[in-house]
């Protein structure tokens, strides 16, 4: 799945609303992030991290949880990249209570608009395996509404951040 968007908002808010670090904000707006932790800082730019999920789609979708390798970078032009993909760490077993997901390699870059300070392009791509015993078809309803909802509640966060 692939999603693009402009933000109403600098790089810097958008960054600061998906950033993927420990007592971030995601947790407060997106509706698919229940909890996020890191499992093992292996550098300041490298890290493990866990990610919870709440059950969705009418609790059809069970709470998930990912445990992926996550890379944040900070190109020239301010271009800032989140990129991540499925590990195994022993610090971090399948829990109780949760269906471990799978993230092939998937990402968000938030983009500066040249001559445009507060608006930000923010283009996000991944492919997950749920994980359990769901049908495609419940799978295929749920991801382009997800996708439509990240998008909608990050606008209403970088509005709420900049007030």
């Amino acid at each position: 799945y692939r999603g693009e968007g402009i933000l109403p908002a600098s790089p810097r808010h958008v960054w600061e609303c998906i950033k993927p670090v420990a007592g971030g904000l995601r947790t407060k707006w997106d509706q698919n992030v229940k909890d996020f932790e890191v499992v093992e800082a292996v550098s300041d730019t490298v890290s493990v991290c866990r990610t919870t999920t709440p059950s969705a789609f009418m609790r059809i979708i069970s709470p998930r949880e990912f445990v992926d390798v996550v890379l944040v970078k900070q190109y020239e032009d301010g271009t800032m990249l989140s990129a991540a993909t499925n590990v195994e760490h022993p610090l971090c077993p399948p829990q109780p209570n949760f269906v471990r997901g799978f993230n092939y390699p998937c990402g968000c870059f938030c983009i500066p608009l040249p001559g445009e300070p507060d608006r930000t392009q923010l283009l996000s791509f991944f492919q997950t395996d749920l994980g359990g015993y769901l049908p495609q078809t419940v799978v295929d309803s749920f991801f382009p509404a997800s996708i439509a909802g990240f998008y909608s509640n990050l606008t209403k966060a970088v509005k709420a951040l900049k007030v």
